[in-house]
């Protein structure tokens, strides 16, 4: 893996979508790393360390809804 990762990169990888990330930081269910300036962009830069926090959150916690029997 990349020695750092974007928030959209870690919610890839640990399978829930940006939006879920993004509110599990806002709620502060989970410590995102700081806001970084690069090229003028403003971003989080996610180590291995701060991933694997978010997967045992993700682990302890989330709970995918159960998906709809299809209709025969």
């Amino acid at each position: 893996m990349r020695d750092r990762c974007s928030t959209v990169q870690v919610a890839r990888l640990i399978g829930v979508t940006s939006d879920t990330l993004h509110r599990w930081i806002r709620d502060g269910r989970v410590e995102a790393p700081p806001i970084q300036t690069l090229g003028g962009m403003k971003v989080r830069l996610w180590t291995e360390e701060d991933i694997d926090k978010v997967k045992k959150y993700k682990a302890e916690t989330y709970r995918k809804k159960p998906r709809r029997k299809k209709k025969i």
